[in-house]
């Protein structure tokens, strides 16, 4: 299937339905061989036996989340400082070809966008000429679109998930306005979210916990108002230019992903594998869940925003109080996950499955990426993947367990 064919068998609903912006976890960043695919292991390895331990741990997770076949591929990477490093592509990122995984193979990755948004919201907070706080509420801001009990609604509550909105990818509404939807598609991001608060809140703003994309393009909004520039020029003069993020990118008009990529799957009907590369517009998942990025740019980010050195003291420690979300060892800062002692984020959408974690105790790093969005059973491939890892290597903080 090419990169631009556009799955048009499938409702609205149906995309729906597959399209979720995967709720935050951990991340371990390895690339490991599969059956004749390998890659190139960087210097110090772990010991042969913890390898296999790795490799044993990653094929049965592949297998567990497949249909007829393993999900085609992943690249993994760890980085333990003292003790080794493991970084390695298994399977293919292009599966008709035959294509091996490579560690630099560019993926899409979801939710791991919002902690860029965050992290340009606490410069903003930082930056006393804006005159923002994180307790301001949504009234104080002009966005465009009307959001019921505004008043009520603060930026913190958005960032950390306990305004109580309605989820904006579960909304009814969307089926009659997105039923013609393609990949080129201009998408009203105003219009989702307006569509979107028209269904009742889930609970009162700040009296539960609740994953909402609504929140977090309505937090896009409020960085366009506050700055008069678009997100994606914030997060570009922001951080990808002073971190050095080159292999990372906020599309805004074309769908196609940057090469080099792995190529992105879903199960058919029949359990067999399809190209879900291409599937939705940059418009559509926006501030939410639309950037591109690679393993060793996600390995340099989650440490910068992990540690603050993006921002000041004041603002790191509001985003590391993490709140209760009611799932056994997973709290909830701003824009970030917290299990285990492990902070970061883990991202879905069609075709893909990312999660990008650190250990401050240990100064470790843990990415997995793979190239199919499979989130059941809880937790999901990725995280999955990132449990057995931290239970092999880190068995005191072993994440989502």
């Amino acid at each position: 299937m090419k990169d631009k064919e556009i799955c048009s068998s499938l409702s609205w609903k149906e995309h729906v339905k597959k399209f979720r912006l995967f709720v935050p976890c951990v991340i371990i960043c390895l690339t490991l061989a599969f059956a004749g695919c390998g890659g190139v292991v960087d210097s110090p390895a772990f010991n042969t036996e913890i390898q296999q331990e790795i490799e044993a741990a990653v094929q049965s997770n592949l297998a567990a989340f497949g249909g007829s076949e393993s999900i085609p591929g992943v690249v993994v990477g760890i980085w333990a400082p003292g003790r080794g490093e493991y970084v390695r592509g298994i399977g293919y990122s292009d599966s008709a070809a035959h294509k091996a995984m490579d560690p630099h193979d560019k993926f899409r990755i979801g939710s791991n966008t919002k902690t860029f948004v965050v992290t340009v919201i606490l410069q903003l907070v930082d930056d006393k000429n804006y005159q923002i706080t994180l307790d301001d509420t949504l009234d104080q801001f002009d966005l465009g679109v009307d959001i019921p009990n505004a008043g009520n609604i603060t930026v913190r509550q958005l960032c950390n998930m306990t305004s109580g909105l309605f989820e904006v990818y579960h909304a009814p509404q969307l089926e009659e306005e997105l039923k013609d939807i393609t990949p080129y598609t201009q998408v009203d991001v105003r219009t989702l979210v307006a569509l979107t608060v028209e269904n009742p809140p889930d609970f009162p703003p700040g009296e539960g916990w609740y994953y909402s994309n609504t929140g977090y393009l309505i937090l896009g909004l409020i960085i366009e108002a506050v700055t008069g520039n678009p997100v994606e020029d914030e997060i570009r003069d922001r951080l990808l230019v002073p971190y050095g993020l080159e292999n990372t990118s906020f599309p805004v008009d074309d769908p196609d992903m940057p090469v080099p990529y792995s190529h992105g799957y879903a199960l058919n009907e029949d359990k067999n594998w399809e190209d879900h590369t291409v599937m939705f517009p940059p418009s559509l998942t926006w501030a939410a869940g639309v950037m591109i990025s690679d393993m060793y740019d996600m390995k340099k980010w989650v440490k910068a925003y992990v540690t603050g050195i993006t921002n000041s003291e004041a603002t790191q420690k509001e985003r590391l109080e993490c709140v209760d979300t009611g799932m056994e060892n997973m709290g909830f800062g701003l824009g970030i996950g917290c299990t285990g002692g492990w902070y970061g984020y883990t991202g879905g959408i069609e075709g893909y499955n990312t999660a990008v974690y650190y250990l401050p105790e240990d100064d470790a790093t843990v990415i997995v990426f793979v190239n199919s969005q499979r989130e059941k059973p809880s937790p999901g491939v990725a995280n999955s993947i990132v449990r057995d890892i931290t239970k092999i290597l880190f068995p005191e903080h072993v994440a989502f367990y």
